[in-house]
């Protein structure tokens, strides 16, 4: 359980008390784990590589991303009261294995132990703290900048330099025609920062990226280690 950072914080006892009622699942790159209007069955906590990716969808299918979430963090009913809809998309990004439990089921643990309620409602304010540094981001920065920023963030959760990813996938999560990103890679392979091959990027000059990324995910991971320290991973 302690692969993912977030679980990773609570001592023996309250582990003891999540311990049966976890499951581990690894579900492929590409599940969508919760639909816009889904109950909230299941609160799942990503572990090692694993990524689960906040999509905001449109009406006319558009979505952008808003979150990126590794073993940092947790996806579903992780503060909500009760059988709440889910408001966003959230789509496994890179594969690995998640621990999920059923929410009616996480939330009799948390009114057992005080220290899983609060750690909960602190990863809840650093999320939110997530979601409104990449709506600034989003608005203020170049398409440069936030590709370089998105790149970073998956190395920092994976701890790999190889993400599973299509180009379309990309310019769809930041909001962008899938040609402005061609563009953009291209130049990029031509500088050699990254090669892209059958639907898998490798970062090749991850100290490149860091020049040309925003500070936002450093924004991030401040406010990280003033509420959960230890818990963002260090890319």
């Amino acid at each position: 359980m302690v692969e993912n950072r977030l679980l990773g914080k609570l001592q023996t006892p309250d582990l003891v008390l999540l311990l049966p009622l976890a499951e581990t699942w690894s579900p492929p790159v590409g599940h969508v784990l919760l639909e816009p209007g889904d109950a909230v069955d299941y609160s799942y906590f990503p572990c090692g590589p694993t990524l689960v990716s906040f999509r905001v969808v449109f009406a006319d299918g558009a979505s952008i991303e808003t979150a990126l979430v590794g073993r940092e963090g947790a996806v579903g009913g992780i503060v909500s009261q009760g059988q709440l809809p889910a408001f966003t998309r959230a789509i496994v990004q890179h594969p690995g294995p998640l621990i999920r439990i059923q929410t009616s089921r996480l939330e009799e643990a948390k009114m057992r132990s005080s220290t899983i309620r609060h750690l909960l409602a602190r990863y809840a304010d650093c999320l939110l703290a997530q979601v409104l540094q990449a709506t600034a981001c989003n608005a203020v920065h170049s398409i440069e900048q936030r590709m370089a920023k998105w790149l970073l963030e998956a190395v920092a959760r994976t701890g790999e330099e190889r993400v599973p990813l299509t180009q379309e996938q990309l310019a769809g999560m930041l909001g962008v025609g899938r040609s402005y990103i061609n563009r953009l890679v291209a130049n990029w392979k031509h500088r050699g920062l990254l090669r892209w091959h059958r639907g898998v990027l490798s970062i090749d000059d991850i100290e490149a990226l860091r020049t040309l990324s925003c500070a936002c995910n450093e924004v991030v991971r401040e406010h990280f280690d003033e509420v959960l320290n230890g818990v963002y991973p260090r890319g």
